[in-house]
């Protein structure tokens, strides 16, 4: 049994405006994604910004309650949870935040961070809690007498660190990164990447790292899911989706990832205009105004997210139809 499981998951946001505030539209934010998480794995979630990856997230957290759809921690289902019920679920869950900064309180020492998960759920108090606190900053590489500073005492990727540890305070089987390296210099990035693979074979931690950059992912996760507009457009282990992308978005993704060889030749896939709405998505697949391959079923059809090799799915029509096998993507 899968350790998170989402099932047709959507989130969307209604705009009003008027005189009297009727809803006038809605942004669909994220609709219909579908995936599962196994203890000790981590599953990419990546794309473009506003993409909806980053909802995903919150609305696994309920930190934004979601529109439609289920999503299960080890069978339990935990979307409809009433506050009191969830309170006790956020146990298992923790996230870390984008911005190793603001995600701490600036008034608040690096020990009373870290001890206040473990004061909120009644784990433990007086030298224990002293205890656990001191386990909490070895296990981040963090040295123990840094518990008496103030966050603004620390550089970005010490706050990290601090950030990670105050996940794991209550004793966390899911770890939710929303961008967590996107704020940090590049051997810093490193590091914490370095540590979150150190923490998950110690801790058996199950990760869900949502992330823009695909040179990081390619070195921490073991499925990478695509998500463009707010649906999933493919989703495969990491060798085959970085050795064989079955979706044209995935290769124009990848395309545009750094090398770090001058004299290195690739062709650059260049996606023409931009990003729709997704106030108005487009009919059909939503790529398909920005894709190179696009056809007539394209703009009609919306193709389901199909297996199209063992541990690899995408939603695409290209490979569906016999004439369009020899078209390489």
């Amino acid at each position: 049994m899968a350790l998170l499981e989402v099932n047709a998951l959507k989130k969307h946001y209604p705009i009003h405006g008027g005189l009297f505030g009727a809803q006038t539209a809605t942004v669909y934010a994220v609709d219909g994604v579908s995936f599962t998480v196994s203890a000790g794995e981590t599953l990419s979630v990546v794309g473009e910004s506003g993409c909806g990856k980053s909802t995903v997230g919150r609305a696994i957290l309920r930190l934004t309650d979601p529109t439609d759809g289920e999503v299960f921690l080890d069978g339990q289902r935990i979307d409809q949870l009433s506050p009191g019920k969830m309170r006790q679920v956020r146990r298992r869950i923790q996230v870390v935040f984008q911005d190793p900064f603001s995600s701490l309180n600036p008034r608040q020492r690096v020990r009373d961070v870290l001890a206040e998960p473990i004061r909120n759920f009644g784990l433990a108090k007086g030298s224990e809690l002293d205890d656990r606190v001191a386990a909490l900053m070895d296990k981040v590489r963090l040295p123990r007498d840094a518990m008496k500073r103030f966050p603004h005492e620390f550089s970005g990727g010490q706050r990290q660190r601090i950030g990670i540890a105050r996940a794991l305070a209550p004793g966390s089987d899911l770890i939710i990164c929303d961008e967590a390296v996107s704020a940090l210099d590049v051997s810093v990035k490193a590091q914490i990447i370095n540590l979150l693979s150190d923490l998950q074979d110690e801790l058996g931690l199950a990760l869900l790292f949502i992330s823009h950059d695909l040179a990081i992912v390619e070195h921490l996760t073991h499925r990478v899911a695509v998500m463009y507009l707010g649906k999933i457009v493919e989703l495969a282990d990491r060798r085959s989706l970085f050795s064989n992308p079955r979706h044209p978005y995935t290769r124009a993704l990848l395309s545009a990832v750094p090398v770090p060889d001058p004299l290195a030749k690739r062709d650059r896939i260049i996606l023409k205009g931009d990003v729709p709405s997704p106030i108005d998505p487009p009919k059909g697949c939503r790529f398909h105004t920005r894709c190179p391959y696009v056809f007539d079923r394209c703009r009609v059809d919306e193709p389901l997210l199909l297996e199209k090799s063992p541990g690899q799915k995408a939603a695409c029509h290209l490979d569906e139809l016999p004439e369009l096998h020899a078209v390489p993507i």
